[in-house]
């Protein structure tokens, strides 16, 4: 199957987007990027991740200055993460955008 790459928005103002990349190998998920933007000041800045990057599952907290936070998962698969990390994103955007803007004030 290989690579799907698509954008979700997740308002009806199209200001907030999931853009999530899937690699598909023998019909087996092999990984996977998840990730929450938001539009600010006409850019669309990342929030939060959820990739295989660096070798292992783990969700990136992104803050304004740059720093990132790398939480370590744990799902018995990476298509049961894709779904959480989906269903995380629907649920939680503006609970992490709130979070954002708050540290972008500072």
């Amino acid at each position: 199957m290989g690579k799907k790459d698509f954008l979700k928005y997740l308002d009806k103002y199209s200001k907030e987007r999931m853009r999530v990349r899937i690699d598909v190998k023998n019909g087996k998920v092999t990984d996977i990027v998840v990730q929450y933007e938001t539009l600010i000041n006409g850019k669309w800045v990342a929030v939060v991740r959820y990739d295989c990057a660096h070798g292992f599952l783990h969700r990136d907290v992104m803050y304004p200055n740059g720093d990132k936070e790398k939480q370590t998962l744990d799902f018995d698969s990476l298509e049961t993460a894709l779904a959480y990390a989906e269903q995380d994103f629907k649920d939680r955007w503006e609970f992490y955008k709130n979070r954002y803007l708050k540290k972008l004030k500072k």
